[in-house]
């Protein structure tokens, strides 16, 4: 066989196998792992109130079996700066806002005595929106199936900063399985797939720190929060 004839036998082929695969994407028997980043979110037309709304009513994980209070969010949409925590506590799960507990205690005086800033000036929500029973850690499939709600936060307030208050929040937020002792410290660009961020702001730059729940447990740990606190406020001023 010539060599024309191969040219021609070898397009032929790849054309056929081109055909195969779209009509194997139409019909759904495969998926595009190129297409997946480009996927919408279902709650991408939703804004705060309708999110806070649809989490209100939700049954997608086993947690709304056993919660009191769906905990979204409080605070400023418009600030610059968000903290996010792991989930609810007991306190948390009672009155519906988040870290209002002694964990959040504290989180408020780092705030206004620490930061000299207002706790409603900020922004503060949790990975997950129910309270794990008995305040276990979160399940894989909980974070899953409960991040999209906090993604679309994120992205209705487009903050500079992102405090995340210890490895369950950074691990999140940073796409990563390193633990917070080593994480911490050093500001890391948001990397949540499908994060939308708009044209003129970069995606937000978070600084992972202890829980205060931690704080609470190893008072020592204080002075390497506030170190990571004072770099927070140093960025929010460039």
């Amino acid at each position: 066989m010539d060599r024309d004839n191969l040219r021609k036998e070898y397009v032929e082929l790849i054309a056929s196998a081109r055909e195969h695969v779209e009509e194997q994407l139409q019909l759904g028997f495969i998926e595009s792992e190129l297409s997946e980043p480009e996927r919408e979110s279902p709650y991408a037309n939703l804004d705060l109130p309708a999110l806070a709304t649809d989490a209100a009513s939700c049954t997608k994980c086993r947690l709304h079996e056993t919660r009191n209070s769906v905990v979204f969010g409080v605070g400023n949409p418009d600030t610059n700066l968000m903290f996010i925590g792991e989930a609810p506590g007991a306190d948390e799960d009672r009155q519906g806002e988040p870290f209002v507990g002694r964990a959040g205690q504290l989180l408020t005086q780092i705030i206004e005595a620490g930061m000299k800033l207002k706790r409603e000036d900020v922004y503060i929500a949790n990975v997950l929106k129910c309270r794990p029973p008995g305040n276990r850690n979160p399940n894989p499939d909980e974070v899953e199936t409960c991040s999209p709600y906090l993604v679309r936060q994120i992205e209705l307030i487009q903050p500079k900063v992102i405090v995340a208050l210890g490895s369950f929040a950074a691990q999140m937020l940073l796409g990563t399985k390193i633990g917070i002792t080593k994480l911490r410290g050093e500001f890391q660009p948001c990397n949540v797939p499908g994060l939308r961020v708009l044209p003129h702001k970069k995606p937000p730059a978070v600084m992972p720190t202890y829980h205060p729940a931690y704080l609470l447990r190893n008072p020592s740990g204080k002075r390497d929060v506030w170190e990571d606190v004072k770099k927070v406020l140093a960025f929010l001023e460039e």
